[in-house]
C-alpha cells in the first residue's frame, strides 16, 4: 500500500462513506494516488465473456458510476473496468444515508438506487477517455421507467460505439421490481430486445442475483444460452444478513467479505448448469479469494468493497498474487486453473 493510501484511507474512514467516495473519485481524478499501470504476464493474460485481457482482476459496477475517474482507474493495476449502472435519464437515487460501512465485517451495505447522471453525460466521458485496458457499461433502468427492457436497449444504443462490453443488470436489490426481470420469460425478452440493439460483436454479460433457487439459476442458465450472451456476471449485492456481526438492520445490498461462500457457491452451480464464461464477483479481497473463484469456475474476476478497506492499490496486489499462486500450482495460465475446484463448491 503507498504512503498515500495509508494515511489517506484512516482518514476517509473516519467520514461519512458517501462522502468518503466521492473525495476518493477526487483524489484520483487530481493524480494524488500513485498508480501502477497495467499489471500483467504470459500467466495472468486471459480471455473472457468475449474479449482479451492483461489480467483477470477487473473493476466491479459502482465504484466509478459516472465515468468521472476512468482515466486513472485505468493506470491502476485493473485487467478491465465496468462503469454505471447507466440509465437513459439522470436518476438522484434513493435518499441518504443510503451506505453503510461495516468495518468489523469487511462488508458494505448500499441501497443507492441507480443514482447516475444518466446516459448521455456518461457516453461522453467514455468517449472523450481513452483507456489501455477494456472497459464495460452496466446497463440500468429509470425506476419510474413504464419499460424497463426500452430503457436498457436505450442505453446501449447510446453507449455502444465507446465500449468492449455491456452489462445488462436485473439484479440490484434497491430499485423495486428490478429483480422480476430474471424471471425465465422477463429475462428472455428483455435479452433478446438487448442483443437486437447490439452492433455485431459487442459483448453482452448478465448480471444476476446470489439469492436464487437451483432451479431459478437453471432457468437463467437456460435462458442465456438461448439469447446468446457472452458470459454471466455472479453476483451482485445479497439481501441476506448471513454472517453480519453488525449492522444487519440497515436496508440494501450486502457486498464484501460475508457475501463470499453464498456467491462464491453459486458461480459453482452455473458453472454445471452453462458453458458460458462466468465472471466471479463478491468478497474478492486479495490473490487467495481471487483464486479461489477461479478454480470455482470464474474466467474473470471483480471487486470494489474490498477497496474501502484496501486501497486502490489493491487491484495490482490481487494481479501479482494472483500469479504467484498460479505459478505455485504449476498453471501456466488463468485458463488453466477455471472450475478445477468447482466440486468443493457444490
Amino acid at each position: 500500500m503507498s504512503a498515500v493510501e495509508r494515511i489517506g484511507l484512516p482518514l476517509l474512514r473516519g467520514l461519512d462513506p458517501e462522502t468518503a467516495h466521492g473525495l476518493a473519485l477526487r483524489a484520483l481524478r487530481a493524480g494524488l494516488v500513485p498508480l501502477p499501470g497495467t499489471v500483467t504476464s504470459p500467466r495472468l493474460a486471459t480471455r473472457a465473456g468475449g474479449i482479451d485481457l492483461p489480467n483477470p482482476v477487473g473493476l466491479a459496477a459502482g465504484f466509478d458510476k459516472n465515468a468521472t475517474a476512468l482515466a486513472a482507474l485505468g493506470r491502476a493495476g485493473f485487467g478491465f473496468l465496468e462503469v454505471g449502472a447507466a440509465t437513459p435519464r439522470p436518476q438522484t437515487g434513493n435518499p441518504r444515508p443510503r451506505l453503510w460501512r461495516l468495518a468489523g465485517d469487511r462488508a458494505a451495505i448500499n441501497r443507492f438506487g441507480f443514482n447516475n447522471d444518466g446516459i448521455g453525460p456518461i457516453a461522453d466521458r467514455l468517449a472523450a477517455t481513452p483507456t489501455p485496458v477494456p472497459r464495460g457499461l452496466n446497463l440500468g433502468a429509470n425506476k419510474d421507467s413504464p419499460d424497463r427492457a426500452a430503457d436498457f436497449a436505450a442505453v446501449l444504443a447510446r453507449a455502444a460505439p465507446h465500449v468492449d462490453f455491456v452489462t445488462v443488470n436485473v439484479s440490484s436489490p434497491n430499485t423495486e421490481k428490478l429483480r422480476d426481470l430474471q424471471g425465465p420469460e422477463a429475462l428472455a425478452a428483455l435479452l433478446d430486445g438487448v442483443m437486437a440493439a447490439r452492433p455485431a460483436g459487442l459483448p453482452v454479460w448478465l448480471k444476476i442475483a446470489p439469492d436464487l433457487t437451483d432451479a431459478e439459476l437453471a432457468d437463467i442458465a437456460a435462458v442465456a444460452d438461448a439469447a446468446g450472451i457472452d458470459a454471466i456476471v455472479a453476483t451482485n449485492t445479497t439481501l441476506s444478513r448471513e454472517g453480519l456481526r453488525a449492522g444487519a438492520h440497515h436496508p440494501g445490498g450486502l457486498s464484501g467479505r460475508p457475501l463470499f461462500d453464498r456467491a462464491t457457491r453459486v458461480l459453482a452451480r452455473l458453472g454445471t448448469l452453462t458453458d458460458l464464461p462466468l465472471i466471479g464477483v463478491g468478497g474478492v479481497e486479495d490473490g487467495a479469494t481471487a483464486y479461489a473463484k477461479i478454480r470455482a469456475g470464474a474466467s474473470a474476476v471483480q471487486l470494489y468493497t474490498a477497496m474501502v478497506f484496501g486501497g486502490i492499490g489493491l487491484a495490482a496486489r490481487i494481479a501479482r498474487d494472483l500469479d504467484a499462486l498460479l505459478a505455485r500450482d504449476g498453471f501456466a495460465s488463468v485458463a488453466e486453473a477455471v472450475g478445477v475446484s468447482r466440486a468443493d463448491w457444490l
